[in-house]
């Protein structure tokens, strides 16, 4: 059974990405396994966005957006 998530994690792994494999997505840009708060263990691929790339570290606290990124990535950003 599906259930609702928070849409809020953390990075639990990421790498920057410097090679520009879509032209809609300006490089460079985080990819990020993001490990929701609801479980232990529950993560999605997803795009870090709205900080620079070299301030994000593993354990930071991310909040989803709400629309996918031009690659139609889920997009989290730095948690309020």
């Amino acid at each position: 059974m599906a259930r609702p998530v928070s849409g809020r994690g953390t990075v639990f792994t990421y790498t920057v990405n410097h090679h520009a494999f879509n032209p809609e997505i300006p490089t460079p840009y985080v990819i990020a396994l993001v490990e929701l708060a609801e479980q232990s263990g529950l993560r999605i691929a997803a795009n870090i966005v709205d900080c620079e790339p070299d301030s994000v570290t593993c354990g930071m606290r991310v909040e989803a957006l709400p629309e996918p990124g031009p690659g139609g990535a889920p997009r989290f950003a730095p948690a309020r």
